[in-house]
This record gives C-alpha cells, structure tokens and sequence, in this order.
C-alpha cells in the first residue's frame, strides 16, 4: 500500500493498468486539450470538460458545460460537488477515475508505475526510452527538436526557439506553424511507437512545448 500527501485521481484501464495524476495545483482542469492539466484523448470528452478546485475543507469537482456529461458515484454533476475518498469520477461515462483523497490509502490494484526513462545518443543520433531504440532513428528534423526539448527538459520552449535550432538556415516568417505543429505531432507519434503511455511532450497554449520527464 502506498500513501501520498496530496490527492489523487487514479484511472484504471481495461488492460489492467493505472495511470495517477496527483492534484497537486489549487485548479486542475480534465479535458481532451492537450493543455489541460490531465488529457483523456478521446472524442467523448469534450476539450476542457471538468475542473477540480481546492479549497479549505478539501476538492470541488465541476462540469465545464461538457456535451457528455461528469459524473460522480453515477450521478451528474450539475453544480459544485464535494470529493470524498473513494468517489469514482466518470468523465463522459467513457473514463472511470478513483479520487483518492489526501493521506488516504491508495487502492490495493494500484501499482505506481515505473518512471520511464528517455536517452539521446547524440553522436549516433539514436534514441532510447528503457533503453529500447527508437527504429528507425528519427529524421534529422525530429532529432534536433527532441534535442532541444531534452536539454531544455521542464523549461517551455518558444516557437521561435523551435525555428532556429530545427531549421537554422530559415528565415523564422517562412516556416509556418503548421509545420511546426506537424513536426511535434510527428515526433509524438514516433515517442509513442516505443512507449504509448507515456505523454512526453506537452503544449503549452500561447508558449510553446515543454518535454516532461
């Protein structure tokens, strides 16, 4: 059994798997958008559905007019509700979500997951999450994204950032955003290829990208 400091919600997957998210910020918003702080990709899910709110005496959930519906312990939520421990939250009757609250036990079918691990090989220009290759290797493009987002790891990256060190002999007005979104999307997916779990790079509305480790 494992014990945390901060709250939780834990979605337990029809594979057997658990994926937690700790509810660590004062507002947390669940959605499809990449932006939000906790992203069920799924056209169900509307792009931001529902908020948790902390406060005083504990966790308020909220439906943000989602065309599905949030529901807690089966019922709609309709205003503000109070989360108590074992409150199983479903978002769009499509994700179950098990609130665990703060100090609280974390449910016996909860296993923490191990962190995974990424690595650049840059001489060879190969890369490895759990020390499996990325194959084939990422084109040059990709590469020097993931680069970048690397040795910036936790720090938002910029567009502009983006243009100078993905394509340096480019005037920054003649890239487009589109192909800058296309390259992320691309890089995404190839990540995705070794470890579909995982959601490494994030964007940060208005900003730009963040790799989280």
């Amino acid at each position: 059994m494992i014990n945390r400091e901060s709250a939780m919600l834990i979605l337990r997957e029809d594979s057997g798997h658990s994926q937690p998210w700790a509810l660590h910020k004062s507002e947390m918003v669940i959605g499809r958008q990449e932006d939000c702080d906790i992203v069920l990709d799924d056209r169900q899910v509307s792009r931001q559905h529902a908020r948790i709110v902390r406060d005083r005496e504990g966790y308020l959930i909220s439906d943000l007019n989602s065309k599905n519906g949030t529901f807690v312990n089966g019922e709609p939520v309709t205003k503000d509700r109070r989360l108590h421990d074992g409150d199983e939250v479903q978002i769009a009757l499509r994700f179950r979500l098990s609130f665990v609250d703060a100090g609280a036990t974390v449910p016996l079918f909860f296993q923490v997951p191990a962190q995974p691990t990424l690595r650049l090989d840059k001489e060879a220009r190969m890369v490895f999450i759990n020390e499996r290759a990325i194959d084939p290797p990422l084109s040059p493009a990709q590469f020097r994204l993931l680069e970048l987002l690397f040795e910036q790891r936790d720090r938002v990256v910029g567009r502009e950032e983006v243009v100078r060190t993905v394509w340096p002999d480019e005037a920054e007005e003649g890239i487009s955003e589109q192909a800058i979104d296309a390259l992320v999307r691309r890089l995404r997916e190839r990540l995705a290829e070794v470890d579909p779990q995982s959601q490494y790079i994030t964007t940060v509305r208005g900003h730009g990208f963040r790799l989280s480790m």
